[in-house]
């Protein structure tokens, strides 16, 4: 008799919430979660509550991911819709009374201060998913147009604010869905020749391209200059190229093996610009030199290919294509922050995953693992 009124312990209780998560994608998370900690006590040790305020980020981004992870992908897909549309909406608000900061109009003022864009790296890939699942098994092409419409809205209303680094990934994440959604080969090789051959007229007549008083057209002028430094940062070396210069020396003298942690001289001596947030690879470098960087590649390239096997696992097209997407938005992350402090590709505010200090971007992270934990949960579920 007594057994019938026996409370559950919180053991018991948890079990059932815990069941069916992703223990390599969890292992993967936490080794970048343990480098992020490392790297922010050294960059942040001038400002001592960056660290701490990194810490509580990240247990923000892990209670967010647990909260997710219990949302089954039908329920998700019943966000879609709603959240894509309150996306765009604020996006059009921010565009005739948004905030300005620095030149961009970026933010809205709701009783709290929000970055609308934010919403659609994962509004996005969830609207794009829930309409190739609406199209299931009769997709035309007039369906991938509808596509390019419902992504090129946000992303354009994004760069208008202008926010290119924000644009970037919102636009991955679309793409990624369409193309895992199966667009023809035809209509993806022909973007990707002229972008090639874009780039190498670009850098082949960087001298004219990028003369006083040259002007380019769709792009804003500080993106073109970007594009000027990142061709020769040499140009100036005190101004615009300096970002880039500081990071490739950090990167460079870091060496094999780097100089040891709390040890990078760039660092402490604040040669590197922004580097708890858009630049904290290049401290990470000095400090772990190459080795370190190996590390962090490989446990990048760990969590990409565990999502996309998440992805691959996934028992319905909607969930297949929105696993596929979030993946590729940390690919994306982690490639565009090391390409641009690399000096590869032109600087923009994208943070590298779990490294950088940055609480929205951590929280769309959670997000992103959350739904990557829903998919494999409910796979695991249904086998079991």
């Amino acid at each position: 008799m007594a057994a019938v009124f026996d409370k559950p312990t919180i053991r018991q209780r948890l079990a059932p919430m815990l069941q069916g998560f992703d223990g390599p994608l969890a292992f993967a998370v936490f080794l970048l979660a343990c480098a992020g900690l490392l790297t922010m006590y050294s960059s942040g040790y001038a400002n001592g509550a960056r660290f701490y305020d990194h810490a509580r980020n990240m247990l923000l981004a892990g209670s967010i991911m647990f909260v997710v992870a219990q949302i089954p992908p039908q329920r998700l897909l019943s966000f879609a819709v709603p959240l894509y549309l309150f996306g765009v909406a604020l996006l059009v608000a921010v565009a005739v009374f948004g905030i300005t900061k620095k030149g961009a109009k970026r933010w809205i003022n709701l009783g709290v201060v929000i970055q609308p864009s934010e919403i659609m790296k994962i509004g996005m890939p969830l609207m794009l998913a829930w309409w190739f699942q609406k199209r299931e098994g009769q997709l035309r092409p007039l369906d991938f147009l509808v596509a390019g419409v419902l992504l090129a809205i946000p992303v354009g209303l994004i760069m208008k604010q202008p926010d290119l680094g924000t644009a970037l990934l919102v636009l991955a994440a679309g793409m990624a869905v369409i193309f895992f959604a199966g667009l023809p080969w035809k209509l993806v090789i022909p973007p990707v020749v002229l972008g090639l051959v874009a780039v190498g007229l670009i850098v082949g007549f960087e001298s004219q391209l990028c003369a006083d008083g040259v002007r380019w057209p769709v792009l804003h002028d500080y993106q073109q200059q970007r594009i000027c430094t990142l061709l020769d940062p040499t140009k100036d070396p005190l101004g615009k190229g300096f970002h880039i210069i500081q990071g490739m020396i950090a990167i460079g003298s870091g060496g094999l093996l780097g100089k040891g942690f709390m040890q990078g001289t760039q660092t402490h001596l604040d040669f590197i610009p922004e580097r708890t947030t858009d630049f904290v690879f290049a401290a990470y470098s000095e400090e772990f030199g190459l080795a370190g960087n190996l590390f962090l590649i490989v446990a990048f390239l760990f969590l990409v290919l565990r999502g996309l096997a998440i992805a691959l696992e996934a028992s319905t097209l909607f969930s297949r294509l929105l696993a596929g997407a979030v993946t590729m938005i940390f690919f994306t992350y982690a490639f565009v922050n090391m390409g641009m402090v690399s000096g590869i590709l032109p600087v923009v505010g994208v943070p590298l995953p779990f490294i950088s200090y940055g609480g929205t971007a951590m929280v769309t992270l959670g997000m992103g693992l959350g739904i990557l934990m829903s998919i494999a949960k409910s796979k695991r579920l249904v086998q079991s």
